[in-house]
């Protein structure tokens, strides 16, 4: 068996060969073993149809409720992941108590933005409409995401700021979050070519919105957007930045929130369970929950 030391150099070069198609293949075989030893949780109901062309998966707490409520948007660059690559973490969530609606957003380049930030919108409302038939809770909601679905939750909040029938959200979870495209786009460490290719196929032919705020979500954070909010990163992960200022955008704005930044953990590191950082990160993020939902 690998040691740690061997799972996180792996994890941190994230090779694959080719464009979208082969970034999906190896993001799907990946989650096989990311998925592995799921806990034991209340039910599962895979495949919930939110409207026609948008599905999701309910991860179900165990006990009659009613559950404090996540909905969650999952990782891959706007290009790839499924709500199926995430089953694991998001039963995780439902084993420490949370109804959490794993959502399956459309994806780019043949969903090109705002279809699957649209898709975020609309499962926000539709959990808190519908979060009683889980036995969930819908006055004590919360919402997360990894990568680009922590960029999705931010651009979520944004979008939904003013709006009269917007959910009230108790928290946020922004795990290694993608905030900050343009300095994505210049930025040479990571993998700068696979990060313009989602950055490119998820604008499509609006390649001009990159500082919208619903793109960069650092563009428009003020008082009263964000609920607390959690943020989560890595040092081996070269979205450090964006965590450090949003962080500071939630300082200046007076928002509540947390920052842990774990010593060599690289990329996705909640999702590689054989990792101690794993663990960690779940703990501190379980706890935040559990203060502010």
């Amino acid at each position: 068996m690998a040691t740690e030391r061997e799972i996180l150099e792996r994890a941190k070069k994230f090779e694959f060969q080719g464009g979208i198609p082969e970034m999906r293949a190896f993001v799907n075989n990946n989650a096989k073993a990311l998925n592995a030893k799921p806990p034991e949780i209340g039910a599962y109901h895979p495949d919930v149809e939110l409207r026609p062309g948008l599905r999701a998966d309910i991860c179900v707490p165990k006990g009659s409720g009613p559950h404090p409520t996540l909905v969650y948007l999952h990782g891959g660059g706007w290009v790839s992941g499924t709500s199926k690559t995430h089953t694991k973490l998001c039963m995780e969530f439902a084993a420490a108590g949370y109804l959490t609606v794993n959502v399956d957003y459309r994806l780019a380049p043949e969903h090109p933005f705002p279809a699957g930030l649209d898709d975020c919108i609309f499962a926000s409302k539709w959990t808190a409409e519908n979060a009683g038939r889980y036995n969930g809770d819908r006055q004590r909601m919360a919402i997360g995401g990894d990568s680009a679905g922590g960029n999705l939750t931010a651009a979520t909040l944004i979008s939904l700021a003013g709006q009269p029938d917007a959910p009230k959200f108790k928290a946020a979870l922004l795990l290694y979050a993608m905030l900050d495209i343009p300095r994505a786009l210049k930025a040479s460490d990571g993998n700068p070519e696979i990060t313009r290719m989602m950055i490119k196929a998820y604008l499509g032919d609006r390649q001009e919105l990159i500082t919208d705020p619903r793109v960069t979500p650092l563009n428009g954070i003020k008082a009263g957007i964000m609920p607390p909010t959690f943020l989560i990163v890595g040092t081996a992960d070269n979205l450090v930045p964006d965590t450090y200022a949003m962080a500071e955008l939630l300082r200046k704005t007076e928002t509540p929130h947390e920052v842990h930044v774990l010593e060599d953990m690289p990329h996705a590191f909640l999702q590689i369970w054989m990792v101690s950082g794993c663990a960690e990160g779940l703990r501190l993020t379980m706890n935040f929950l559990n203060r502010h939902v």
